[in-house]
């Protein structure tokens, strides 16, 4: 099992350097201020699809601890939810890089852009939460009543404020590249390529991050750190010491 494991590592390795290496063969796309850059799409798109899959996900478990109060359910939620601001956090960095690229400007307030910085404030104030409870059972309750409250909003700042139509008049943003099928032929094709390495990837992550999650659960000291630094010391070790008798001397 352990060497089949590690084919398997070898392959998707391969694979994401066949995709990588494939990436930069296609010809350049048409209608773009520098064409050759717009490759950063091909990592771009598929970030915010795993994100928001990732993100159903963490709602789900959110739920499944309110109805179970199992701690299993909090560390799979935690885990999908690491992942998902990491998607959206290469999302958000390859945007601003290609809105460099293409429109000349890091950062111009696009309502894209802003709906999107919007949705990374949400997920930090998740984590912020987390660290500022320090009961196991409270912090598990809260956070996952916290992230099922912000789930509306965040779909609605990724999907639907995008596509208002005064909103979509004003943006830059190409909203709808794909359902009008303007990423076609083998530019298509990388993307489905990277979205299933990314997907397997972010798999593996997701089962490594529960694993360890679970494993830490194990730990008989989990969830009862001591906070009073005198508690937590060793206690002394007392040794006898021998006193001469002076009645002899």
């Amino acid at each position: 099992m352990e060497k089949l494991i590690k084919y398997l590592k070898w392959l998707f390795a391969l694979a994401a350097a066949a995709v990588t290496l494939w990436s930069f063969t296609v010809p350049d796309a048409a209608g773009f201020q520098q064409p050759e850059f717009a490759r950063v799409f091909f990592w771009h798109f598929p970030c915010p699809i795993l994100g928001t899959i990732l993100g159903l996900t963490t709602g789900w478990f959110s739920y499944k601890y309110l109805a179970t109060h199992d701690i299993a359910w909090d560390v799979r939620a935690e885990a999908a939810v690491e992942l998902t601001t990491i998607f959206w956090l290469v999302t958000m960095a390859s945007g601003i890089l290609f809105s460099e690229l293409e429109w000349g400007t890091w950062w111009q307030w696009d309502p894209r852009q802003t709906s999107f910085l919007l949705v990374l404030l949400i997920y930090f104030a998740y984590f912020a939460l987390r660290g500022s409870i320090g009961d196991e059972t409270r912090k598990a309750s809260h956070s996952a009543a916290y992230y099922l409250a912000a789930l509306g909003p965040t779909l609605f700042l990724i999907y639907v404020f995008p596509r208002l139509h005064q909103i979509a008049e004003s943006s830059l943003h190409p909203t709808q590249s794909i359902m009008q099928g303007q990423i076609k032929g083998e530019y298509a094709y990388i993307i489905l390529a990277t979205l299933a390495l990314a997907s397997i990837l972010s798999a593996w992550l997701y089962r490594l991050r529960v694993k360890a999650g679970l494993l830490l659960l194990e730990e008989p000291s989990y969830g009862n750190l001591e906070t009073n630094r005198s508690d937590t010391a060793h206690p002394p070790v007392v040794r006898p010491i021998r006193v001469p008798d002076e009645s002899r001397e």
